[in-house]
C-alpha cells in the first residue's frame, strides 16, 4: 500500500471505488450466440455432480492446507516467550538526525485479573468483544461481518475476538497475509481450548500494546495517568479501553485526541446501553476533565513523526512499528523544520493580541511533493491550545485563499485574465433559491475590474460572479485532480465555495498550489524517502508519482496573477508580506468572514509553502484578523530563510490571450471622461459656472453575461438573456452606474448655451475695508449685488471655507466665528453672487484677523488621554463635555490611526445635559488611534476639535 494511499485512508473522505459491473451475456436465458446457434442448457444431473466434485476437491485441498498449516504454527504454550524487541528510527531526509525513536524498552507490570477494575474489564469488553464469554475464540459473525465492510466499502472493520488480538500481538508475527489470519484462528481455538475466559483476558490485560511502550494495562495506566490500574475513574478507564483498536491513531500524544474522546463517548454510551452503569453515569464520565501525564519522550518535529508513524502503523501494523526495527528515512529537511517553527515561534506573541493562539505550517518540494517540513501547531506539548493536533492535515476553511482554484478552473473553460467583471454590489440567487449577497473585504466597490485585478486584490463580489460563469461542478472536478479530499459531497457546496465555504487540509491546498508552481503537474505529498527493516532489507522507497492535471498555459496564467504585487497594491499596498526580496514568488492570503481562520499560502518554483493562524478550538479572533495580518509575516519570514543558498527561479511568462470579444480582451473596462452642466446635460464651455460643471463618464454598461454564454465565452453561441442571474448583474451594475456618475449612453455632443457675458452679477464687498483688523468674533459683512436676472444669493468664504449663504436682501452677514482655530493673521473674505441659473462672479480682500482667545468648545471624557480600551467593551460610548451647545447643530466623531488614515465612528445632534455621548459600534483591530470630533455650528460652519489618544486591546 503506498503512503498517498495510507494518507487518504486516515484522513476524512471516503475513498470507495466502485465494483466492476459484469457484462450481460446474451447466453443466459436461452439467447441466441452471434452465430445465431442457441445456446444448449447444462441438465440438473451434472449441475449437481459438478457441484458434489466441486466441493469434495475444496475439502480436500482444506484438509491438506490445514495439514501443513498445523506444522506452521507455534507452540502456544510458549506464549509467554518473547523474541527481543527492536526500536524502530525515524530519521530526516539526510538520514542523520533522529526524529524519534520507537524503542522497544517495553514497559510492562503484571497485575492480576482481580486487580483490573470491573469499569475497565466491562469497558474492555464493551469496545472489543461482547460476545467473549459466549464464543470459542472464533466470532464467524465478526469476520463475515468485517470481510463483507472490506469487499464492499474497502474499509476495514474489526472482527478479531480478544482472544484473536491476543494471539495477533503476543504468539504471531506482524506480517498481514490470510495465511497469517488463518494461523490466527486456529491458534484462538487452541488457546481457548487450554485456557479459561478470565485467565485468557488476564493474559489479554497484561500483554495487549496500548501505544507508546506500554504493555498491559497496568503499564499503560501508569504512562498515561501516573496512576495505579486500580485506581482509574470511571471516565480513564474507558479512555484505556479506546486504545487497543489503534493504539497510535489513538494515542492521548498523537494529534487525533478528539478521535480518543468520541471513542472514549461511544464506549461510555454503550457500558450503559448494556446496563453495566446508568446514563447519568456516562454523561458524568463524560464531563470529567482528563489529565494525561507529561510525555518524557524526546521527539523532533513532533507532528511530522506522528504523521509518518500513523502511516507506518496502518501499513506494517502496530507490532512491526513497535518492535520490527524499522528504519525509516523521511522526506523532512531539518533546516527548514527548524526555520518553520522559529517563525512561528517569532510571530506568536504578536498574534495572540488579535486573540490568535495557534499556527501551523507546511513546505512542499513542487518537484516532488515531498513534506520538507511541518509544524501542527504552534506548541506540541501545550494542552491549553490542544497542540497535539496537528492542525496542517485537520480540514479549516480556506477563505479567499482558494480563490486560485476558482480562477484556474475559469480559464479552463475559456476565460482570459483579462476578462472584465464588474465588482458591485449584487445580490445572486443560490442554488437554494435565496439571495446572496457577499461583500468585499474592504466594504467598497470597485466597479468594472478585470480578472488579474480582482484576483489580486481578492475581490469577493467578481469572485462570485466568477464561480457561476464557470460553474461549482467544474471547480469541484479541478480541486478532485489537484489532491483535495474533503469536497466529495457536492451537494453541500454553492457559489460560497470561491470564497472558502467549505474546508480544506493544509497540507492539501500546499500540494495544489505546488501544481501552480510545476506549470500543471500533480505530486502527491509524500513523508517517506525509504524504510528498511532490521536486517536492511528495503520495504519501500520513494517513487516520483507526477501527473499532468492542468494546462501549462493555464498555471502561468495563475502564477502571473500571483506574482503580480503591482496589481494587488490597490488593495494590499506596494509594501507587503507577500514578496520577497531576491526573487519573485507567487503567493495568496486567506480570511474567513467570521475571523476564525487566516491563511497565506505561496510558492516559487522550488519550494511551497503554507500557513494557517486560529485557535484550535474555533474561537473567533478579533477584527481585522486577516491572513495579510497574521499568517503572511510567518510565511514571509519562514520562505526568506529556506530559500537561501537556493537559485532565484523565475515564472514563464502566460502566452498572450487575444479574444475577439471586448470583454475578454479588458476592453469595457475605459469610458469617454467629459464635462457637462449638472442642469442641463450639455458640454460645459468656459460661461457655464463653475459649480455646475460636473464630470461624467460616458461608457456601455453591461455585466459580462450581456456579451457572452458562460457555457462558450470563446465561442459564437449566442448569450442567454434568460439566465435567471442575468436581470440581477445588470440591474447591480446599472445602480453602481448611476451612483458613480455615469452614464450608460453616448455622450452629448452640444455645447450648453445657457449663458451669456452680460449675464454675469455684479458685486463688490462695502464692509469692512480691504486689511482691517478684526478683533471681534461677533463678525460682520456687506456687499453691493445686482444680476441682470436677479441676485438669488450671496455666499461668504473665509480662506476658501464657506461660512454662510444669505439669500434676502441686501445680503448682508452676520456670524459669531466659534471656531477656537482660527488664529491671528491674514485672512481672505469672499463673496459670490448667484443668479436663478447658476451664473455668478465674486469679490475678495484680506483681513487682518487678531480674535481673542475662546474655551475648546469640546472637553474629552471617555476615553481619558492615553486610556486602554478592551475591544470586549465594545461597543463603547465616547462622551464629551460641551460649551456654548446652543450653536451646536451637530458633531461627527472619527478615529485616525497611525498612517493616518480617517475612518468615520458616528454622528449625534442631541446633546442632553450638554454632553455629547456616541456609541463606537464595533472595535478596530488593537492598536492605538487618534479620536476627533467636527463640529457643525448653526449657521453651517463646520471646525475640527482637539484629538484624544486611546489604545484598543
Amino acid at each position: 500500500m503506498s503512503f498517498l494511499q495510507i494518507y487518504k485512508k486516515t484522513g476524512y473522505q471516503d475513498w470507495r471505488q466502485p465494483a466492476n459491473r459484469r457484462r450481460h451475456n446474451p447466453a443466459y436465458f436461452g439467447q441466441r450466440s452471434s452465430a445465431g446457434r442457441p445456446k444448449r442448457k447444462l441438465p440438473i444431473r451434472q449441475i449437481l455432480t459438478g457441484g458434489v466434485i466441486l466441493l469434495a476437491l475444496g475439502g480436500i485441498f482444506s484438509i491438506i492446507f490445514l495439514a501443513w498449516l498445523a506444522t506452521q504454527l507455534p507452540n502456544p504454550n510458549k506464549i509467554i516467550d518473547r523474541s527481543v524487541a527492536l526500536s524502530t528510527k525515524i530519521y530526516d531526509r539526510q538520514g542523520e538526525t533522529l526524529l524519534y525513536d520507537i524503542h522497544g524498552a517495553q514497559k510492562r507490570t503484571f497485575v492480576q485479573l482481580s486487580g483490573i477494575p470491573e469499569n475497565l474489564k466491562n469497558a474492555t469488553l464493551a469496545a472489543e468483544d461482547r460476545e467473549f464469554y459466549k464464543h470459542g475464540g472464533i466470532s464467524f459473525t465478526g469476520i463475515i461481518r468485517s470481510l463483507l465492510k472490506n469487499i464492499f466499502t474497502g474499509s476495514k472493520a474489526g472482527g478479531s475476538t480478544i482472544t484473536q488480538q491476543l494471539v495477533k500481538n503476543v504468539i504471531l508475527s506482524p506480517e498481514k497475509t490470510y495465511t497469517r489470519k488463518a494461523k490466527e484462528v486456529i491458534l484462538s481455538y487452541q488457546l481457548e481450548k487450554k485456557f479459561s475466559k478470565d485467565e485468557i483476558l488476564q493474559m489479554y490485560f497484561n500483554e495487549i500494546p496500548y501505544g507508546s511502550v506500554a504493555y498491559g494495562a497496568e503499564a499503560a495506566a501508569q504512562t498515561y495517568f501516573g496512576k495505579a490500574v486500580k485506581d482509574l475513574s470511571l471516565a480513564e478507564s474507558a479512555v484505556l479501553a479506546a486504545l487497543p483498536q489503534a493504539p497510535t491513531y489513538y494515542s492521548p500524544y498523537g494529534s487525533h485526541l478528539d478521535k480518543l474522546y468520541a471513542r472514549q463517548g461511544w464506549i461510555l454510551d454503550s457500558l450503559a446501553d448494556l446496563g453495566y452503569i446508568t446514563e447519568e453515569d456516562a454523561e458524568f464520565a463524560k464531563k470529567e476533565k482528563i489529565e494525561f501525564k507529561k510525555s518524557a519522550e524526546s521527539i523532533i518535529a513532533p507532528h511530522f513523526v506522528m504523521f509518518i508513524k500513523e502511516y507506518l502503523t496502518e501499513k506494517y501494523g502496530e507490532l512491526a512499528v513497535e518492535q520490527g526495527g524499522l528504519k525509516v528515512i523521511t522526506t523532512l529537511d531539518a533546516d527548514k523544520q527548524k526555520f518553520a517553527e522559529e517563525a512561528i515561534a517569532e510571530n506568536a506573541e504578536k498574534n495572540l493580541k488579535w486573540n490568535a493562539g495557534n499556527a501551523a505550517l507546511v513546505a512542499l518540494d513542487p518537484a516532488t511533493g515531498q513534506i520538507l517540513a511541518m509544524v501542527g501547531s504552534k506548541d506540541y506539548f501545550n494542552d491549553e491550545i490542544d497542540g497535539q493536533v496537528n492542525v496542517a492535515t485537520r480540514p479549516r476553511q480556506p477563505g479567499s485563499s482558494f480563490k486560485p482554484i476558482v480562477y484556474a478552473a475559469a480559464f479552463k473553460k475559456g476565460y482570459t485574465p483579462e476578462t472584465v467583471l464588474y465588482d458591485a454590489v449584487t445580490k445572486f440567487l443560490n442554488s437554494d433559491g435565496k439571495d446572496y449577497e457577499p461583500k468585499n473585504y474592504d466594504l467598497k466597490e470597485h466597479g468594472p475590474v478585470t480578472i488579474r485585478q480582482a484576483l489580486a486584490g481578492s475581490l469577493n463580489i467578481p469572485a462570485v460572479k466568477a464561480i457561476y460563469l464557470t460553474g461549482v461542478d467544474k471547480v469541484l472536478d479541478l480541486a478532485g485532480s489537484l489532491g483535495y479530499t474533503t469536497l466529495s459531497d457536492r451537494s453541500r457546496f454553492g457559489l460560497s465555495l470561491v470564497l472558502g465555504g467549505a474546508e480544506v487540509k493544509l497540507i492539501e491546498q500546499v500540494a495544489a498550489f505546488a501544481v501552480f508552481a510545476r506549470e500543471g503537474e500533480y505530486h502527491p505529498p509524500a513523508g517517506i524517502l525509504k524504510v528498511e527493516d532490521k536486517d536492511g532489507a528495503v520495504l519501500e522507497e520513494y517513487k516520483k508519482q507526477e501527473k499532468k492535471v492542468l494546462e501549462t498555459q493555464v498555471a502561468r496564467q495563475i502564477n502571473s496573477i500571483l506574482s503580480d504585487n503591482a496589481a494587488r497594491a490597490y488593495i494590499f499596498g506596494e509594501k507587503n508580506y507577500l514578496t520577497l526580496p531576491d526573487r519573485a514568488v507567487a503567493a495568496k492570503t486567506g480570511t474567513t468572514n467570521d475571523y476564525h481562520d487566516a491563511w497565506t499560502v505561496g510558492f516559487t518554483p522550488n519550494l511551497a509553502a503554507g500557513v494557517w493562524v486560529g485557535n484550535s478550538d474555533n474561537a473567533e479572533m478579533k477584527r481585522g484578523a486577516d491572513g495579510s495580518v497574521l499568517a503572511a509575516p510567518i510565511w514571509n519570514k519562514f520562505m526568506q530563510e529556506a530559500l537561501k543558498g537556493l537559485p532565484a527561479e523565475g515564472f514563464t511568462a502566460p502566452a498572450a490571450t487575444v479574444s475577439g470579444k471586448p470583454v475578454l480582451n479588458g476592453q469595457l473596462v475605459q469610458g469617454i471622461k467629459v464635462k457637462v452642466n449638472k442642469n442641463n446635460g450639455k458640454l460645459a464651455t468656459d460661461l457655464t459656472p463653475p459649480d455646475l460643471v460636473e464630470e461624467r463618464i460616458y461608457r456601455q454598461a453591461h455585466a459580462i453575461l450581456y456579451y457572452i454564454n458562460k457555457d462558450d465565452p470563446q465561442g459564437d453561441t449566442a448569450p442567454d438573456l434568460n439566465d435567471p442571474q442575468y436581470p440581477r448583474w445588470e440591474e447591480a451594475v446599472l445602480r453602481w452606474a448611476k451612483d458613480n456618475n455615469i452614464m450608460a449612453e453616448d455622450p452629448p455632443t452640444e455645447s450648453d448655451d445657457s449663458y451669456r457675458p452680460e449675464d454675469k452679477p455684479v458685486i463688490s464687498l462695502t464692509f469692512p475695508d480691504a486689511r482691517q483688523t478684526i478683533t471681534d468674533r461677533n463678525f460682520s459683512a456687506g456687499v453691493n449685488a445686482s444680476a441682470p436676472r436677479g441676485v438669488l444669493r450671496v455666499e461668504y468664504y473665509l480662506n476658501g471655507k464657506l461660512l454662510k449663504p444669505v439669500s434676502e436682501a441686501p445680503y448682508e452677514l452676520s456670524v459669531y466665528l466659534d471656531d477656537p482655530n482660527l488664529k491671528s493673521g491674514f485672512y481672505q473674505l469672499k463673496a459670490a453672487a448667484y443668479d436663478d441659473l447658476g451664473n455668478n462672479n465674486s469679490a475678495a480682500l484680506d483681513l487682518n484677523f487678531q480674535l481673542p482667545e475662546i474655551p475648546q468648545p469640546l472637553s474629552w471624557l471617555a476615553p481619558a488621554e492615553n486610556e486602554t480600551i478592551s475591544a470586549k467593551k465594545f461597543p463603547y460610548v465616547i462622551k464629551a463635555e460641551l460649551a456654548n451647545v446652543s450653536r451646536i447643530q451637530k458633531i461627527d466623531v472619527y478615529y485616525k490611526t497611525a498612517d493616518g488614515q480617517v475612518d468615520y465612528i458616528n454622528t449625534s445632534r442631541q446633546f442632553a445635559g450638554g454632553q455629547l455621548a456616541v456609541p463606537w459600534p464595533s472595535a478596530p483591530a488593537p492598536g492605538a488611534y487618534k479620536i476627533y470630533a467636527e463640529i457643525t455650528n448653526s449657521d453651517g460652519y463646520a471646525f475640527k476639535t482637539g484629538e484624544v489618544v486611546a489604545e484598543v486591546q
